[in-house]
């Protein structure tokens, strides 16, 4: 103990929301450059927190919070929303990945085709029918 009567005992850090909406955003960002465990460090975070505070952002708690305000655990509904939320994303990009692919068959097709009719004119047996 201290001589003033306080403990030496470490304060623990308050992260309002809007520095976790932050955090998250800079770490997504950190993520697509493979620098993710690096933010976490950097920052003193864990990946834990990170989850937490996605499923908290998900579930919208974070809305009109202020800083130092309790945010808890979700409740039901909101977990639930937010688990509605994730597997929307998770089809939307698996969407997009298909559509990406259907489109990619459609060009290798069409470049197929051309070279097939490319190569039957080019074909001197062919053309003496």
């Amino acid at each position: 103990m201290s001589t003033d009567g306080s403990t030496d005992k470490p304060r623990r850090r308050v992260i309002s929301p809007a520095e976790k909406l932050q955090h998250l955003e800079a770490y997504d960002q950190a993520i697509q450059t493979h620098e993710g465990g690096a933010y976490l460090r950097a920052n003193g975070l864990y990946s834990s927190q990170i989850v937490q505070w996605r499923k908290q952002r998900d579930a919208g708690m974070f809305d009109g919070k202020q800083p130092g305000e309790a945010i808890g655990k979700p409740t039901k509904e909101q977990a639930e929303i937010a688990r509605l939320k994730r597997q929307l994303a998770d089809r939307e990009r698996d969407l997009e990945t298909t559509q990406t692919a259907l489109d990619i068959m459609g060009k290798a097709h069409a470049l197929l085709e051309q070279l097939s009719k490319s190569a039957d004119s080019q074909d001197p047996k062919r053309n003496n029918h």
